[in-house]
């Protein structure tokens, strides 16, 4: 296995695993690496520093100071390849459009109330305040405290702007 550090004609970088190199050259060549925050199929490696290992020598006396406490300690197995698929991939790249995209609706049709909004979702569920879609920011304390009203409240994933 080995990880490489990518990036993609947009800029995004990120690291994916691969079974080796060869792995690595046949999926870009066929257009199947893909960036998982734009889903651009445009990716190269991005420069990174190389990871160097101890010398066997190095390791051999390393072993010898194990105690024997250690002998018979349980090791974790082998890692697995990790699901580094272009299907994958590309659905992490809609998931976050998505998120963008449920982000962009709700700036652009609810009211911004910030930090008042247990407050003022309390006040629209007496009908204190009128009914209108809104949103801001609670703790998952005061969110819970609503939902234990009755009041109802939709927690989103808030992803970051893509635009920065």
């Amino acid at each position: 296995m080995i990880l490489y550090a990518l990036q993609c004609a947009e800029g995004h970088q990120f690291d994916t695993w691969f079974r080796n190199g060869d792995a690595y050259d046949a999926l870009a060549a066929a257009g199947e690496v893909l960036c998982p925050h734009c889903g651009s199929a445009q990716v190269t490696k991005a420069p990174m520093a190389p990871r160097i290992g101890k010398s066997r020598a190095a390791a051999a006396d390393k072993s010898r100071e194990t105690d024997a406490s250690t002998e018979n300690a349980v090791t974790p197995a082998p890692a697995q390849e990790p699901a580094a698929t272009a299907e994958a991939i590309v659905g992490a790249a809609e998931i976050r459009q998505a998120l963008a995209a449920l982000r962009a609706h709700v700036e652009a049709s609810f009211d911004y109330v910030g930090e008042r909004f247990p407050e003022e979702a309390r006040r629209i569920h007496y009908n204190e305040s009128p009914a209108r879609p809104i949103y801001g920011e609670a703790t998952r304390a005061e969110a819970e405290a609503l939902e234990e009203e009755g009041v109802a409240l939709r927690r989103i994933p808030w992803a970051p702007r893509t635009d920065s």
